[in-house]
């Protein structure tokens, strides 16, 4: 049976692994909390409004809505900026990513923006990040997943994690784990 995709992204935000893989050859950090949502609309601190526009696009490339919400209904684009406003050299290099993309990127229809996008992730997966274009999506992709599982619509109503619950029992083990003799 073949991964999708999405499955992939749950397996990998479901084990936690995206906070440590290295963006843009840096480390960096995560805000200790995510950003608020009361109050209305949130108003980007790190990027201009177009630059939040073609994040939350992109954002919403890299997680788009199924059965569960995609990015954009995550905050996700609030969780990047939050983010890069925390780490100058993160943010310019995010800027420079941008950059790439241009700002007619908006314009062109969804199947342009991904057939645009599609060199960047093939790279990615053959974990070859010699251009621009592939150091950029991998931060961003890091990034849209951080920031989507670790909100409640992906880590809630996708994953269906409950807290910090215990299990009576493992629905489906077979095998006594016991250890009694």
């Amino acid at each position: 049976m073949e991964t999708s995709r999405r499955d992939t992204l749950r397996i990998i935000g479901a084990l936690g692994a995206t906070s440590t893989l290295p963006v843009l050859g840096q480390d960096h950090n995560h805000p200790a909390e995510a950003p608020a949502r009361s109050g209305g609309p949130y108003k980007p601190v790190a990027l201009s409004a177009a630059e939040f526009a073609l994040t939350a696009k992109l954002a919403d490339l890299i997680i788009p809505p199924t059965d569960t919400p995609g990015a954009a209904a995550a905050g996700v684009a609030d969780y990047i900026d939050t983010t890069l406003s925390k780490s100058p050299s993160l943010l310019a290099s995010f800027r420079e990513g941008l950059a790439l993309l241009g700002p007619q990127f908006l314009q062109l229809t969804e199947q342009q923006q991904i057939d645009r996008l599609t060199p960047w992730s093939d790279a990615c997966d053959r974990r070859d990040y010699s251009t621009a274009g592939a150091k950029f999506f991998r931060s961003a992709k890091s990034l849209t997943i951080d920031g989507y599982y670790g909100s409640y619509e992906g880590l809630v109503t996708e994953l269906g994690y409950h807290g910090n619950t215990a299990l009576a029992s493992f629905p489906g083990c077979t095998e006594d784990h016991t250890h009694a003799k």
